[in-house]
């Protein structure tokens, strides 16, 4: 079988180059390329031919070969069912069909064992399915949390990280995978990898601690939190860091601790003037009655300023919260300056300040709140006399803009006037301007009610123009109850 399988080799590599000589002879001949191309085609069928007989009588061979081996075992079957039948009986018929049962079984052997190689691999390829289902999940859901998330592997190389962690961090994950983590992040931000070795040597569950970054020319700070990964040795195999930018939490609870300490130091003031001229009375230290109308004009100064401040207070709270109570209607901007201008008149006076009051004006309602605008307007005017010397005056007028619909109110003064890099400020609560503490007293909430009552409560607009040892203009603008109505509509 080998000679004939090997003759057949010989004569098929014949047949082929005898074509391809013939296809050369043809191309160099006038028949052109074309013959060429069939002599080739023909060759390259005779080879695929022959390799497909030689494939056919490797197969055929082997299981000869098979049987072959199979004939002595079936051989001493048969003697030993001859010796067990007499001359002329069917020994050879029952081992012929016994063989045949025992091929069969084998078979049917064979085919369970397949089977069940099958069902092993289909069960295989739905686990691997759902392992990369599994996996795509997990790596969304990293990829959509806005906190920085980043994978590391046992040696400190990047295997994850979402956009929120390049961002922070300044690498590009496709780029950058696989690559040593102390590389991509280096400088002020290196204290993030020492600590990520630290807990994945430590071998600690998870850890949290606190890091601040510099990062756009500011400061942030950001909750971190490292666990490490375990394998099925319970061996680490790397460590996942998530950090959650908590500047604006810091930013809260400073604000927080920082209103209670002036507000605490506010209350103080004048419960302690309060407690001071009370046990003086108490103790009968005020033996004339002068003496005792000072006191008791003490007690009832600071207890208006403590109301005040509560009141402001409150205000403040109560608008940030959006619980307060309001009543818009339209109103004159006229009427309600000369209300106020009656109250601060008699303080002026006392400090020599001329007040100058404003042209009417035919048309300038709005709609607002009453109680509202008029305390927008009494603190403006109450802090322009405040804070302008004696001999100075103060300045109050109203003008309509009937292109931008809108009315808007001035108070100025020829007071100290406000440095440059603080008037970003001036609005805030509790600040106060440094340079101008000694002038007056304060509490530093008067002009952040403003702010909150034009800004939010009307959607008005307040603002300040000053010059140190010139004097400042504070004003407000809103809109007027025609606008207010047209849009309403």
């Amino acid at each position: 079988m080998k000679l004939r399988t090997n003759s057949y080799a010989i004569v098929t590599a014949i047949v082929a180059c005898s074509l391809l000589v013939a296809g050369l002879m043809a191309w160099r001949s006038r028949h052109g390329a074309l013959c060429m191309f069939a002599y080739c085609v023909g060759a390259v069928g005779v080879i695929w031919l022959g390799w497909f007989w030689l494939k056919l009588a490797r197969a055929i061979t082997s299981i000869d070969r098979a049987l072959q081996a199979e004939l002595p075992e079936l051989d001493a079957r048969s003697s030993m069912l001859d010796s067990g039948f007499p001359q002329g009986g069917g020994p050879r018929r029952v081992s012929s069909i016994r063989y045949r049962e025992s091929v069969i079984n084998r078979i049917e052997s064979y085919s369970k064992l397949v089977e069940q190689f099958r069902n092993q691999i289909k069960d295989l390829q739905i686990q691997v399915k759902l392992s990369q289902r599994q996996k795509a999940n997990t790596e969304a859901i990293i990829y959509s949390l806005c906190d920085a998330v980043i994978v590391v592997d046992e040696s400190d190389r990047l295997l994850m990280a979402n956009q929120a962690a390049g961002k922070l961090f300044h690498f590009d994950f496709k780029s950058s995978q696989h690559k040593p983590i102390d590389e991509l992040i280096a400088g002020d931000k290196s204290k993030f990898v020492d600590f990520l070795r630290q807990t994945k040597y430590s071998q600690v569950e998870a850890t949290r601690h606190e890091i601040e970054f510099t990062q756009d020319e500011s400061s942030k700070i950001f909750d971190c939190i490292i666990s490490c990964v375990y394998d099925d040795r319970q061996q680490v195999c790397g460590a996942v860091a998530v950090l959650h930018d908590i500047t604006r939490e810091k930013q809260i609870q400073q604000a927080k601790t920082d209103f209670v300490s002036h507000v605490s130091h506010e209350l103080k003031t004048p419960l302690a003037s309060i407690m001071a001229c009370s046990e003086m009375l108490a103790d009968g230290e005020a033996d004339d009655e002068e003496t005792k109308k000072q006191f008791y004009s003490v007690i009832q100064n600071q207890a208006k300023r403590l109301s005040r401040l509560i009141e402001d207070i409150l205000n403040i709270s109560r608008i940030e919260s959006g619980l307060i109570k309001i009543e818009k209607q339209p109103v004159s901007l006229t009427i309600i300056i000369e209300e106020q201008l009656q109250m601060i008149k008699s303080y002026a006076q006392e400090k020599g300040i001329e007040i100058i009051a404003q042209t009417p004006i035919v048309y300038d309602q709005v709609y607002a709140d009453k109680d509202m605008i008029s305390q927008v307007i009494i603190n403006l005017l109450s802090n322009a006399v405040k804070y302008t010397r004696c001999g100075g005056s103060v300045k109050i007028d109203t003008a309509v803009n009937e292109t931008t619909g809108t009315a808007q109110v001035t108070v100025t003064d020829t007071g100290v006037g406000i440095p440059k890099n603080e008037i970003g400020h001036i609005f805030d609560k509790f600040y106060r301007v440094s340079a101008n503490n000694n002038q007056a007293k304060g509490t530093g909430l008067g002009l952040n009610l403003v702010k909150q009552i034009i800004e939010k409560v009307h959607h008005g607009r307040v603002f300040v123009i000053s010059e140190p040892g010139v004097g400042s203009t504070f004003g407000f603008e809103l809109p007027l109850a025609a606008t207010e109505a047209v849009e309403a509509v």
